[in-house]
């Protein structure tokens, strides 16, 4: 597969192994709502915030959303968007691996993006996702008119690239049937069964199964003389044959399913009733304006919330709801990680669906958070009436505190041990862990269990209080037949005896790693 290159790509590529990992420090005076509400808002910046909730969130985010810079050479208030192509690259690299870590195996990822560097983009998510998972090139039509001022051509839309986590694994949802597609039903034969639609009765012969069938053998149970109701004759036009065996064309004729049209002497078609068909119908590539929205929708909605400081790209909540539409299930949980005027946290609370959403700039208090509470109080605007929201659920402000090692290499005093707890038996399994520890044993995984020694846990600092590995904290610690890795400050016991004991032991700090 070929692979893109920039200038510093290797540096970007290695970036995700030297973001420290910090500690989310709760803001309650910025919350709002329900305090069991799992929702999260998170103020800075976004590489280090996800690399903070991989320990406890990786492979559990259903569909993620970003709406990143753009690279457009044009000054926006809240995005420094002035970015050189090598630099937005790297920006967007590091990025993408932690957010892969974060997406569940049948999840998927979808990315707005113009046309400066939706193709760059495009390969670059090929490496990381795998070229395979690539589903689609969503192209929205974001304006309802030309600029007059273009010097070129008046660009009329936007890219949504989505990746699945595994293309196997992720099956995208059937969307809700419009008015406008069940008036294309009608019953022109007074049919008991409903109303219907025509499609095509013929399939080409040079594709498909019957189309190999045909090459192979030079003849086609497909192709014969059809007479209509008027006496009509009919053969399939050149390179096609009949969409069926001429005794299922009998069979179907028979149950009035094949039209002639009125007059008896048109083409057959097939007829396919609305009682029939499935709940919902399969969501194209195309989505215009008057479906999702566009610029003008957006700017509207989000001046509600803020008129004397308007965010200058924001998506209308219709064009995300679209998304979630296809990508999840109530209760799902969505991650934004370019959060800007609050959007995605906005239509996915309303929707139902749980969600984390990241800004690193002052706006996610000023824009972000202030938005969310109105949801929270149910505001009516976007999609609001659409979903028939009417207020509830909540969410929790967070801030980006210490990194987890102070200057001098040790473990931070603000650590606490749920903290602590998390990131290592993530490090060590890989996967999140799946309630905040409050005891010394953090789990088992694969027939390992996992214990850590830490003050908070057992005590202080003095070996009897369980820092320090001793026969009495052993005795004291929660049994496991299998082998077991020990986190502490330090232990007494030989290498001999750990051996017998079937202990790994790791001295905190010098055994905490990074992830």
């Amino acid at each position: 597969m070929p692979l893109l290159d920039w200038l510093n790509k290797q540096d970007a590529v290695r970036t995700v192994q030297k973001v420290p990992y910090r500690l989310l420090e709760a803001v309650p005076e910025l919350s709002a709502g329900d305090a069991n509400a799992e929702n999260l808002l998170i103020q800075g910046d976004n590489l280090e915030a996800l690399k903070a909730l991989l320990p406890l969130y990786a492979g559990k985010v259903k569909c993620i959303y970003i709406d990143p810079p753009y690279n457009t050479r044009s000054a926006f208030t809240h995005y420094d968007d002035n970015l050189e192509h090598s630099l937005w690259l790297s920006l967007m690299y590091p990025r993408l691996e932690l957010l892969r870590e974060l997406l569940a195996e049948d999840g998927s990822i979808w990315v707005s993006i113009d046309d400066n560097e939706a193709h760059y983009l495009k390969v670059m998510m090929d490496e990381v996702f795998g070229r395979g998972n690539f589903v689609a090139n969503v192209i929205w039509q974001k304006k309802a008119s030309p600029q007059a001022n273009s010097v070129w051509l008046s660009d009329s839309h936007d890219h949504i690239i989505c990746f699945a986590k595994n293309k196997d694994a992720w099956c995208p949802k059937l969307l809700k049937r419009t008015e406008a597609a069940d008036a294309r039903f009608s019953n022109p034969d007074n049919d008991p069964r409903g109303v219907w639609t025509s499609g095509d009765f013929t399939i080409s012969l040079t594709g498909g199964q019957r189309g190999a069938q045909f090459a192979k053998t030079g003849q086609s149970n497909n192709l014969f003389e059809i007479t209509t109701p008027s006496g009509r004759k009919l053969w399939p036009t050149k390179g096609r044959c009949w969409g069926s065996t001429e005794e299922r064309f009998l069979e179907l004729y028979k149950d009035n399913r094949i039209w002639f049209g009125k007059n008896g002497s048109n083409v057959p078609r097939i007829k396919r009733f609305l009682s029939e068909v499935q709940d919902g119908i399969v969501c194209t590539t195309i989505w215009l304006r008057s479906e999702v929205g566009d610029n003008q929708i957006s700017k509207k909605e989000v001046m509600a919330f803020n008129q004397e400081d308007v965010f200058s790209t924001p998506k209308p909540e219709s064009l995300i709801e679209r998304i979630f539409e296809v990508a999840t299930n109530s209760n799902d949980l969505i991650l934004d990680s370019f959060l800007g005027s609050g959007t995605t946290a906005a239509v996915a609370h309303k929707m139902g669906r749980r969600y984390i959403g990241i800004e690193m700039g002052e706006h996610a208090q000023t824009h972000c958070q202030p938005r969310l509470k109105k949801v929270v109080e149910g505001e009516q605007g976007g999609i609001s009436q659409a979903v028939n929201w009417q207020g509830g659920g909540g969410f929790h402000y967070f801030r980006l505190g210490e990194t987890i090692f102070d200057e001098y290499g040790s473990i931070h005093h603000n650590v606490r041990f749920a903290a602590l707890a998390a990131h290592i038996w993530f490090c060590e399994t890989r996967v999140p862990l799946a309630k905040p520890a409050d005891t010394p044993l953090l789990g088992v995984h694969d027939n390992t269990a996992y214990y850590l020694l830490y003050n908070g846990i057992l005590g202080d600092r003095r070996p009897q209080s369980g820092n320090v590995l001793t026969q009495s904290v052993l005795d004291a610690l929660p049994s496991h037949d299998g082998r077991k890795i020990i986190y502490g400050e330090a232990s007494r016991f030989q290498k001999a005896r750990l051996e017998v004991e079937n202990i790994v032991f790791k001295q905190i700090p010098y055994d905490v790693r990074a992830v």
